[in-house]
Formats: C-alpha cells, sequence, structure tokens
C-alpha cells in the first residue's frame, strides 16, 4: 500500500514534531509512505474567509501532487474534511478529483483501514481527550452527544493501545473549544471565552495533558493555558500514539 503523507501547512510551519510523528508511526506499522514535495495549504483559510475561488488552485496542486497513492494520510481533521467535503465540488468541471476521495485523516486510517490492534507506544500519564468538531460531526471519529446513536470512539480505542495511558473526558465532552478557523479572528472575544470554559473543563478532569486529532484546536487552549498560567500541557493524539516507538 503506497501513502502519500500530507502535512497541512500551519502543521508544518508551527507542529514540525506531528508530521513526524505521523511519519514514523505509519513506517512502524510497515508502510510505505512518501511526502510529495511542493505540497502546500489546501485552501481552507481562503474558503472560509469568503474567498472559495481562490482554493480552486490549491486543489488542483494537491490533485496533481497525490495523484497516484492508495491513501493520503493527515493529521488534521479541519483539513482532512475540506479537502474530502469541498475538492469535488470546487473541482467539478475543472480538474479530475480522485486524490480528494482517497485523503483520509490518521485516526480514521488507522483505525478502520489498518484496523491497529497491537500495542503501539507507552504514554504514563493522565490525558483529558478533545473531541475536535472536523473530527465528531464531518469525518465521524465520535459519536456526536446531540444525536441518539450508539456511543463510539476511534480517538478513544487507538489511545486504548497506548501503555500506561489513563484516558478521560471533560463534560460536554464534544462543545466546540471556539477556535473555528477565521471564527477565532473575526469573533475573538467570543472564541476566546469558549476556549476558557472548554480548558476549565479538561482541567477539571485532572489531566496532565490534553490531546486531540487537529493542531489547530490544541493551539487555541494552549495559547489561553499559557496565558493564564495553566499548568497543563498539550499533545497531538498521533505523538502519543507514536511515543516512545
Amino acid at each position: 500500500m503506497k501513502i502519500g503523507l500530507f502535512i497541512p501547512c500551519y502543521v508544518d510551519a508551527v507542529f514540525p514534531e506531528v508530521g513526524v510523528a505521523t511519519y514514523r508511526l505509519l513506517r512502524h506499522l510497515g508502510y510505505d509512505v512518501r511526502y510529495p514535495e511542493g505540497q502546500t495549504c489546501c485552501g481552507q483559510p481562503m474558503a472560509n474567509a469568503g474567498f472559495e475561488g481562490e482554493s480552486v488552485a490549491l486543489g488542483e496542486r494537491f490533485e496533481d501532487k497525490f495523484a497516484g497513492f492508495d491513501y493520503v494520510v493527515a493529521p488534521s481533521v479541519s483539513c482532512t474534511a475540506f479537502i474530502k467535503l469541498n475538492y469535488p465540488r470546487l473541482l467539478k468541471g475543472k480538474h479530475e478529483c480522485s486524490a480528494a476521495k482517497k485523503t483520509i485523516d490518521v485516526v480514521e486510517f488507522l483505525h478502520d483501514i489498518a484496523k491497529v490492534d497491537r500495542p503501539l507506544g507507552r504514554f504514563p500519564y493522565k490525558v483529558s481527550l478533545h473531541n475536535s468538531c472536523h473530527g465528531v460531526r464531518e469525518l465521524h471519529l465520535s459519536s456526536p452527544s446531540e444525536l441518539n446513536t450508539v456511543k463510539f470512539n476511534k480517538i478513544k480505542d487507538l489511545l486504548a493501545l497506548v501503555e500506561g495511558i489513563e484516558v478521560v473526558e471533560p463534560d460536554r465532552p464534544d462543545e466546540c473549544c471556539g477556535f473555528g478557523g477565521m471564527f477565532s479572528v473575526e469573533e475573538t472575544g467570543v472564541s476566546t471565552k469558549m476556549g476558557q470554559q472548554k480548558l476549565m473543563r479538561h482541567m477539571a478532569t485532572g489531566a496532565h495533558y490534553i490531546t486531540g486529532p487537529d493542531c489547530s484546536c490544541l493551539m487555541h487552549m494552549a495559547g489561553i493555558a499559557a496565558r493564564q498560567g495553566c499548568p497543563i500541557e498539550f499533545r497531538h493524539v498521533v505523538e502519543i500514539l507514536a511515543a516512545g516507538l
């Protein structure tokens, strides 16, 4: 199986360790992983800001860079959701759209495609799980609390494979942290208040770390934690899964 590794621009620029952990974990599991050079932003910021047309060229570039792979794996639920749900519409009649159909978040890939069921890394800490909105309601990594459906959580299933970890969830486990991309820029006050409330619920669990499948949510809460002097750390879920490998 040939995997193309897509590292979103903000992960590449701010959280490169998450990209490295994703590559290391996939290689540890025996996959042929390639990182196409010249990849760039998926176009989500432009589209969310109301300039959707400017994301078309980036979608075309993505399709060209990731043609020929069995799967395109990314450690970002928001970018993955944007590609999967919007590229077919944005590129319709303009460019072949095949890579988007094979694009998948790393959690979904590990859980549903690789079906990992053997022990992974070691992380002997209490960790509070943050279920990002895009992951819950667009990629279905966990069941949304507002629906009367069978409860599941693919992130929690994978973390159970890590030695020494204790996973907890805050009250209102899938409520938004307030980041929301452009929302945090256009509605800073509301975004900050939502982040403060979410952070406090995570901290109430007594966890040493907060983890989740999207660096943007973690970045938002980490900034608030730093400003308020809150003694808690943040790790992307793939960093915990790959810890010690």
